[in-house]
């Protein structure tokens, strides 16, 4: 069974946003800020995927590579409408471009690996969590309706209280009962 459209454009929603918040973090913390017009062209990239996949309780299977290429697209589209570093700021400030032995590229491309797989496991979890809460709302609505449309139990023509049950003599009849020490030491 799959959700009804607005709950799966608010699940949707929320999987744009997360997504394209990572990506514009990555490029914020890389010190180049995607322009405005990139980043909603993103968010809108980002919800026309996954709406048509989000109708429905999803694993880390369905999520880590539709994160994972939605990052590809949007770091794309991030770095080509990211505004032009003139070759001589690129000089002057190398450090920014690159960390350590790993080129700049390498490094966004690790960072952004890292990113997607501890996003995807927080997005599975959550889904699973979210689709558990709905399954014990829809439980406990069913039973609501149930006690409410099924009528009373009669009561009963038995007293709850019986008459006393006679003790039983017949499974005592061959016990014999001596109390004190024996008569013969």
């Amino acid at each position: 069974m799959t959700a009804p459209l607005l709950f799966r454009v608010l699940r949707a929603a929320a999987f744009a946003a997360v997504c394209t918040g990572l990506g514009v973090m990555a490029h914020l913390m890389s010190a180049t800020a995607p322009s405005t017009a990139s980043i909603l062209a993103g968010l809108a990239l980002s919800l026309a995927a996954a709406l048509p996949v989000l109708g429905r309780e999803r694993s880390v299977n369905v999520l880590l590579p539709l994160l994972g290429g939605l990052q590809v697209v949007l770091h794309l589209l991030f770095a080509l409408s990211a505004p032009a570093v003139p070759a001589a700021a690129a000089a002057a400030h190398p450090a920014e471009h690159a960390h350590g032995l790993l080129p700049a590229d390498a490094v966004m491309v690790v960072l952004h690996g890292c990113a997607v797989a501890l996003t995807a496991l927080w997005l599975a979890w959550g889904e699973a969590l979210l689709w558990s809460a709905l399954r014990r709302l829809a439980l406990r609505f069913v039973r609501i309706i149930l006690a409410w449309a099924l009528p009373e139990p009669a009561p009963s023509p038995v007293p709850a209280f019986a008459a006393p049950c006679p003790p039983l003599q017949a499974a005592l009849r061959h016990a014999v009962s001596r109390r004190g020490p024996p008569a013969v030491l």
